[in-house]
């Protein structure tokens, strides 16, 4: 396993989540782009749906069959905002029928990330019965931002704030893994009667955000992009976010990496890196709601004692940890993390998301078994 940096406040600078992966140490060649392309068709063929037309063509390489699953159900809604002239026609994954009985939960992801993060652990969610929404944060994931809105706190903040009010309506449970922690913390403070409550996973919420550099020429902020979309520093990141390394590393990196293909990524991400990012430090303890901190013990990214101390600093919360886990538990201990999720909500039906689980093998990685 590799060498785990950390500063001296026992956090290292978030990594992107979704870029996750673990590799074999010798990975196996890439099969053909012909042979792929079949593989693909073959999967089309079988659900009798196709990827929506705005992924970008990379995603027919992919071979992990829960995320091609959740990529054909990822569809674009239009967002009104108040800073943009049209809708944002903004990328989500859609409950399959929505309910009264229970508080919707919605599913952000971490920085630089996509829905595409919650590929094993909302089939779960969804067979237990919630009524689950996975919502693409403004700037990344799969949006047309063709038209290059801004992407800064304040936008982020309104652009899901009118997603809700427009499909939602109802107080949600607002899930926030990694730098998404820090986006539902914003939100909840700021739109207090969206959020019945708010669950943190593997939480980034102690950093300081990024310096305004609005004045910094312009081709230092890309030059920095750039390396953040490269293959080399997705791999590193991916073997730093887990505990255990899966057979299928590359995919995961191909997988967490696919947002980044879109041709606005770079301005998006650019220009929420000069506005300052996130600091949310003052915010926490305004926070009313009763949380659910959730933390992988082994995380490599934010050190858990950093769950104690959130724990501790928000009003209302509960801390619960999985054991021989990394930074994305969603991920590396899917049934785990959906178990300690519907326990906190009160929803006793675990058994039967496990049971549709053990009928699609390829719902859950072999590794969540570990």
């Amino acid at each position: 396993m590799l060498q785990r940096a950390r500063g001296a406040s026992g956090q290292t600078p978030p990594m992107p989540p979704l870029l996750t992966s673990a590799s074999p140490a010798m990975p196996l060649p890439a099969p053909s782009r012909a042979r792929l392309r079949v593989a693909a068709s073959a999967e089309v063929g079988a659900a009798g749906r196709a990827f929506p037309p705005f992924l970008p063509r990379a995603v027919e390489r992919i071979r992990d069959r829960a995320a091609i699953r959740l990529a054909r159900r990822i569809e674009r809604v239009p967002v009104q905002t108040g800073f943009s002239k049209s809708p944002i026609q903004s990328s989500c994954v859609r409950p399959l029928k929505q309910q009264q009985s229970s508080d919707p939960v919605v599913l952000l992801h971490g920085f630089d990330s996509s829905c595409l993060e919650w590929r094993y652990t909302y089939p779960l969610l969804e067979e237990a019965g919630l009524e689950a929404w996975a919502v693409d944060i403004l700037g990344w994931g799969f949006s047309n931002l063709e038209t290059r809105p801004p992407c800064d706190i304040a936008s982020k903040r309104e652009h899901l704030y009118q997603f809700w009010r427009t499909y939602i309506k109802r107080p949600m449970v607002l899930v926030g893994p990694s730098l998404g922690a820090a986006v539902a913390i914003d939100f909840a403070v700021n739109y207090p009667e969206a959020v019945s409550k708010l669950i943190f996973i593997g939480a980034s919420v102690y950093a300081e955000g990024t310096r305004d550099m609005t004045r910094m020429p312009k081709f230092i902020p890309y030059a920095g992009v750039f390396v953040l979309k490269s293959l080399p520093l997705r791999l590193f990141a991916t073997r730093l976010a887990f505990n255990n390394i899966p057979d299928g590393f590359f995919d995961w990196v191909q997988i967490g990496r696919l947002h980044c293909l879109l041709p606005w990524w770079e301005d998006a991400t650019v220009n929420f890196m000069v506005t300052g990012g996130y600091n949310v430090l003052n915010q926490i303890k305004q926070v009313k709601q009763e949380c659910l901190v959730l933390w992988g013990e082994d995380d490599g990214i934010i050190s858990n004692k950093q769950a104690y101390r959130l724990q501790q600093e928000l009003p209302n919360a509960i801390l619960r940890q999985v054991g021989q886990c990394g930074h994305i538990p969603h991920v590396e201990k899917p049934t785990e993390a959906a178990r300690h999720v519907l326990d906190f909500l009160g929803n006793g039906s675990m058994e039967k998301a496990e049971q549709a689980s053990s009928l699609s093998p390829t719902l859950v990685p072999a590794l969540s078994a570990k």
